[in-house]
């Protein structure tokens, strides 16, 4: 089974994730932050990668350090969850409606972390979080995923909706990606290693 635990513990934050890549999107998450955790849910329910994640961090200064090193942990969590890639797909892209919002993710799962992030959001704020730290979590993600990924804002108005469709599209996206590939037990790679 293609499961991994991550325990990430430093003097801001002390983080454990639990991912399933095998699962069916079933989701336990509590950060303290309450919008991160439903984005979470979103990222589980929608890429069908159980995530349970356990997060205490300095929520008195701000949400900053739990957001980012939470995206540590699920990216550390998911390269041992692969392996070493053989018979994965590899690559996953989506194209995501959500209300005003649409959103593309495309990414590869290729070791060679790199985020392109065109996502502008109208406010600065949802509610009590700010918004910056949905690209503080993907690039957190992407560096210790080893994760080429690109996420796209085409149209949005709302800022929640436009967060929202951008993990829900990383998610269908990341989805494809860690599924197996009926056609090829192979490595995806022509150099041999990932």
């Amino acid at each position: 089974m293609r499961t991994a635990t991550v325990s990430r513990n430093t003097a801001e934050t002390q983080i454990e994730v639990t991912v399933n890549l095998d699962g069916t999107g079933v989701y336990d998450n509590r950060t303290g932050v309450g919008f991160f955790d439903h984005m979470l849910d979103q990222l589980s329910r929608h890429s069908l990668i159980d995530l349970t994640v356990r997060a205490t961090g300095d929520l008195h200064i701000d949400d900053h350090h739990t957001v980012e090193d939470t995206g540590i942990a699920i990216g550390q969590a998911l390269v041992r969850a692969l392996g070493d890639k053989r018979g994965i797909r590899r690559y996953g892209s989506f194209l995501l409606a959500m209300d005003d919002a649409l959103i593309r993710a495309a990414l590869d799962l290729s070791a060679r972390p790199f985020l392109v992030w065109n996502v502008d959001f109208p406010t600065q704020k949802i509610g009590t979080f700010d918004v910056d730290l949905v690209r503080e979590f993907f690039q957190a993600l992407s560096t210790h995923g080893g994760i080429t990924l690109h996420v796209d804002r085409l149209h949005g108005i709302n800022s929640h909706h436009i967060a929202e469709a951008a993990f829900k599209a990383v998610a269908r996206a990341l989805r494809e990606a860690v599924e197996p590939d009926p056609r090829s037990d192979a490595l995806p790679s022509t150099k041999g290693a990932l």
